[in-house]
């Protein structure tokens, strides 16, 4: 990292204390629910500030080889690892740098059982089911509608699990409350009783935003003791993402023009909702930006945000202002450290595709660049 302290425009700017609080929040959940709870680094993988998450919590999941390798060599430690597919040139790595594996499909553990028992040290294998539990509004976030491929239903699983299956994993919250928590362990104990009877572990995923103001945290608690005290033989996992770097950290920008169409104002700003901020299109959300009126109010100055693609659709808004803006002026969004910095650089440590030209007349094909981990840890820091 640079010892620069100049501030650049635009950047994304962790605030330090306000992790910590987060931290000590859900550390508290751990504590008194006695449930296992890790980093989502499908949410937060910002590695340059682990030495903070590792005054509380030393464990992660992770979504593919470059997000498990991550984990071992800045958290410290093996990640609980799901991903929807696994490779073959993959899986040797993967699983080297992993303390569990979970599956998405019986054909995918039926492929790999026997790469999993070749490995030298134990690494406890999971399979993904799904509830069936539609929670989320958003469909593009919601792993349980109909058609979903994430996960396998209770009708399409043997009333045997394979000897190797240790646990299950569920993943169908987003941003969800204590109540929808209780609701998917409900529809779980319901699908899948007889199975939950014949593993280990059970995790429940992410999604579980008790950092929110207004979370009910206690019920949380109580809904996690209730469930553990019905299945003292389950060790239950929940991987929060969000909820770690909720409200911990900004995106600083600048107004580098203004514009109007049909009565329209938009400030034009250094940064991009496409490339910088894409939860916002894709939710869509519209984020809180410091000192400005979240709501237009018609007696104030009154800017949609523009971002500086050339993407049509690469602006988000209107909010009102106590003043006009000028050319120059800070735009400061809030709450943009958890998904937008890992959307920004390689989401879910998810490699890019390699580059080449086939050109017969020059040589035939020659791969112009491939992509490697250290690509992916560099976006980083």
């Amino acid at each position: 990292m640079s010892a620069d302290n100049t501030l650049p425009s635009p950047c994304y700017i962790l605030d330090a204390e306000k992790l910590r609080a987060n931290m000590r929040l859900i550390d508290r959940v751990r504590r008194e629910s006695g449930a296992t709870i890790i980093l989502a680094f499908k949410a937060f993988a910002f590695w340059p500030a682990f030495y903070i998450v590792r005054e509380l919590f030393s464990t992660s999941t992770a979504s593919s080889l470059s997000e498990a390798r991550l984990a071992y060599e800045e958290l410290g430690s093996r990640a609980h690892t799901y991903a929807p597919v696994y490779t073959q040139s993959e899986i040797d790595e993967i699983l080297s740098y992993s303390s569990h594996i979970t599956f998405n499909s019986l054909s995918q553990l039926n492929r790999y059982s026997s790469t999993v028992l070749a490995q030298s040290h134990h690494v406890s294998v999971g399979l993904r089911v799904n509830p069936q539990l539609s929670q989320v509004e958003t469909d593009l976030y919601n792993p349980c509608v109909p058609g979903s491929r994430l996960g396998t239903l209770s009708a399409d699983l043997p009333s045997r699990l394979p000897n190797i299956v240790e646990g299950l994993h569920v993943h169908a919250l987003c941003e969800s409350s204590a109540e929808e928590t209780k609701q998917l362990l409900l529809a779980v104990e319901n699908r899948f009783a007889n199975h939950l009877k014949q593993v280990k572990w059970l995790n429940i995923g992410g999604g579980h935003l008790m950092t929110r103001q207004g979370y009910d945290v206690d019920a949380l608690i109580e809904t996690l003791k209730a469930f553990r005290a019905r299945h003292p033989h389950l060790q239950l996992i929940l991987e929060p993402g969000s909820a770690f770097a909720w409200g911990a950290g900004y995106l600083t920008s600048t107004v580098e023009d203004i514009v109007e169409n049909a009565g329209v104002k938009t400030a034009m700003l250094n940064v991009s909702f496409a490339c910088h901020m894409p939860d916002c299109l894709e939710m869509p959300y519209k984020p809180v930006i410091r000192g400005a009126h979240h709501e237009p109010i018609s007696s104030l100055p009154t800017y949609r945000m523009g971002g500086n693609s050339c993407l049509s659709g690469d602006f988000v808004g209107s909010w009102s202002f106590d003043q006009p803006l000028q050319i120059g002026d800070t735009i400061i969004f809030e709450d943009m450290m958890h998904y937008t910095t890992v959307k920004t650089t390689l989401f879910n440590g998810v490699s890019h595709p390699s580059i080449a030209i086939n050109d017969p007349k020059h040589g035939g094909l020659k791969i112009v660049r491939r992509f490697s981990y250290e690509d992916y840890k560099m976006r980083m820091g």
